[in-house]
């Protein structure tokens, strides 16, 4: 590596070149620029490699530490299997922002300030609405500005928080704080808003099912890992997140068992994995934090895969409800497996990587005696099982007969599912692959009997509740409302209310204001009146005897007298 040169570097290049080239040169560049990346990952050691003077500040863009390296090293690989996916079939101007939203993930994976952190989380944020802009419907263009309106909102609070953490202790520097002041609590806010965290995840399902094929893989994986990352480095054991990666668990269950579309049970489905690693983030010890990055690492792999089989359907038959789906094995054997493969993965079946990872975190909660988290974190692999493991390819691949006859992928789409799932299977079967780049030292067995017989019952028989109640897991042509209704829908209706209210109001006040000035000129003239033949003069124009008109005089002095000294 070149000490000034950091790792996102080489994908902010790739996605500059690949806006500029065309034919072999852009796909020589798409499969080139993240391998370069990887390697630029591998090469930063551990510290402070690179500072730069900013103001009274010394900004640090480049600081390595194993959770560093770990999560760079999925990003740069996910950045190289989506690019394979999607070269052939992605446009130029999708594939460049896919490059530069991986750049900001990767550059906050190495950010050593906050400084650094907050622009590539920009970055992040600007890159990933013209992805999703890229899926070229009306309802990705309006999906996209409410996403891009809500990041720009969690940025906002981010850095109200980072100024209040500068302001206070001088310190620019990432470092390990806790939720105890209003500074500190705007940071952990901005950041759970990119993780997903209820109430302000319905973002998530809102924008990644309008993506592209490929838009939605790229989409999948960098804005809540990143989101995670970023709670390790700064909140590990803040407990209140426990109890909010246990919300996002349930919640993520319960929306993916209703939800109808297919992207859209997935986008569910990573609240709800992104929720186990946040509970392991609030649980903060090593063998949590070891599990949060693990977990993290085979989630990117075994989501993007899911959405990889999604999205080939979608490019195949142009169509992505579970109603107008079924039967699709028969044409596409390939799509099938691999989906069935990151659907174990997903429900942490034994030999995926999903097992070796997911456990790690209930360990984690069992050893600090936490047996209503344990007990959840149990109950929510089922379910799990139930909306991600079977029911998603269930419905998409089996089922009824759709009459539908679409051909396999492409073979670029079929090489990057390949390469995704057999690293699922990889990670599963050798995990020490994995665990030997974790944060912390881990001595750990994932395959004794007791873990392996518990999962398998706990897996079977909730495979066996979902055939059992099959008829009530059907889908219909149903709309799921979530959180977002109240300013997709319930915000233009009451501003409608608002506007016919005031219209209202302004034709009473027009009405009330007319009829005013005709008996304000009534009176007057009544009052002024100079009489002539037939009427009489008004009050301030008739003869007034002088003694009524001192009484009178006299009368107001002394009101007046009264109301002064008053």
């Amino acid at each position: 590596m070149i000490d000034w040169f950091p790792p996102a570097g080489w994908l902010l290049l790739g996605g500059a070149l690949i806006a500029l080239t065309r034919s072999h040169v852009r796909s020589a560049v798409v499969l080139i620029a993240p391998l370069l990346t990887l390697w630029a990952v591998w090469q930063v050691p551990d510290g402070i490699v690179l500072t730069v003077p900013f103001l009274d500040y010394l900004l640090e863009p480049i600081e390595g530490s194993p959770v560093r390296r770990l999560f760079a090293t999925v990003f740069a690989i996910m950045a190289f299997a989506g690019g394979l996916y999607g070269y052939r079939q992605a446009s130029a101007r999708e594939l460049s922002a896919a490059f530069i939203y991986a750049a900001g993930a990767v550059g906050v994976c190495f950010a050593g300030d906050l400084i650094t952190l907050f622009l590539y989380w920009e970055l992040m944020a600007l890159f990933s609405t013209v992805v999703i802009w890229c899926g070229g419907t009306p309802a990705a263009r309006a999906a996209g500005i409410r996403y891009a309106v809500l990041h720009l909102l969690g940025g906002i609070i981010l850095k109200v928080g980072i100024e209040g953490v500068v302001v206070n202790t001088g310190s620019i520097d990432v470092q390990p704080m806790l939720a105890h002041n209003f500074e500190t609590w705007m940071i952990l806010a901005g950041i759970l808003i990119n993780a997903a965290a209820p109430p302000l995840s319905a973002w998530i399902a809102d924008a990644y099912p309008e993506a592209s094929p490929t838009g939605s893989v790229f989409l999948s994986a960098f804005t809540t890992k990143t989101a995670v990352l970023a709670l390790i480095l700064l909140f590990p054991g803040e407990q209140v997140l426990i109890w909010i990666g246990l919300y996002m668990i349930m919640y993520g269950i319960l929306y993916a068992l209703l939800e109808n579309d297919a992207r859209r049970i997935l986008a569910y489905s990573i609240v709800n994995q992104v929720g186990f690693m946040v509970c392991a983030v609030g649980i903060g010890t090593e063998l949590a934090l070891n599990g949060a990055a693990a977990h993290a690492f085979s989630h990117i792999i075994y989501k993007a895969l899911l959405f990889m089989t999604a999205g080939v359907v979608l490019y195949r038959t142009g169509r992505r409800k579970c109603t107008e789906l079924g039967g699709l094995f028969r044409t596409m054997p390939l799509t099938t497996l691999c989906c069935i493969i990151a659907a174990l993965s997903i429900s942490g079946f034994p030999l995926t990587s999903g097992f070796t990872t997911k456990t790690l975190i209930s360990q984690a909660a069992g050893m600090e005696a936490l047996m209503v988290v344990y007990l959840l974190l149990a109950a929510a692999s089922a379910g799990v099982f139930l909306h991600a493991g079977i029911k998603f390819p269930w419905f998409v691949f089996f089922q009824k007969d759709s009459g539908l006859r679409p051909a396999e992928a492409p073979w670029n789409m079929s090489a990057g599912m390949v390469l995704f799932a057999g690293l699922c299977i990889l990670l599963g079967i050798y995990p020490e692959l994995l665990y030997q780049h974790l944060p912390y030292p881990l001595h750990y067995e994932p395959y004794t009997a007791g873990k392996v017989i518990f999962y398998l019952q706990l897996l079977l028989f909730s495979g066996l509740a979902f055939f059992l109640f099959l008829p009530l897991m059907r889908r219909t042509e149903t709309i799921s409302l979530d959180v977002d209704w109240l300013w997709r829908a319930g915000l233009p209706r009451a501003w409608q209310a608002g506007e016919a209210a005031m219209a209202r109001l302004g034709a009473f006040a027009r009405t009330y204001r007319d009829s005013a000035r005709q008996r304000l000129i009534r009176t007057l003239r009544r009052l002024f009146a100079s009489g002539s033949a037939s009427t009489i003069p008004g009050p301030f124009l008739r003869s007034w005897p002088i003694g009524t008109t001192a009484l009178l005089i006299a009368t107001l002095l002394s009101a007046y007298v009264l109301v002064y000294f008053l």
